[in-house]
């Protein structure tokens, strides 16, 4: 079983920032890709960022030169720090996660996400 726990969310002013982290934890291998998604309600979850294992990134374009997502490989977390919030980031953000599990005597990747963490910018 793995888990993905999210920390950091908060409320926040426009204008400022807030750093959310997530841990994997559990009978992991190895982590592939990790990301960050959010959802408003009445909306579809949109990826935010993401970063592979060689910590390559890619990022949703209402957010590049705002957000910087990280990894640490060691600890299996991933965090995404984000810097001159705006109103139009409140959303829940979700933390998920490419990994590679043994089940059923074979390796093989399973999507994994945590129960996600409240983002609010107040105006």
């Amino acid at each position: 079983q793995v888990q993905l726990v999210e920390s950091g969310g908060g409320l926040v002013q426009s204008g400022g920032s807030l750093r959310l982290s997530c841990a994997a934890s559990g009978s992991i291998i190895s982590i592939n890709d990790m990301a960050w998604y959010r959802q408003v309600p009445g909306k579809q979850r949109e990826l935010v960022a993401a970063i592979t294992t060689s910590s390559e990134t890619i990022y949703a374009d209402s957010v590049k030169g705002r957000f910087t997502i990280s990894r640490d490989h060691p600890k299996n977390t991933v965090d995404l720090q984000m810097n001159s919030l705006k109103p139009e980031d409140t959303a829940v953000y979700y933390c998920n996660a490419a990994v590679v599990v043994f089940r059923t005597s074979h390796l093989r990747e399973d999507e994994y996400w945590g129960q996600g963490t409240q983002v609010t910018v107040s105006s």
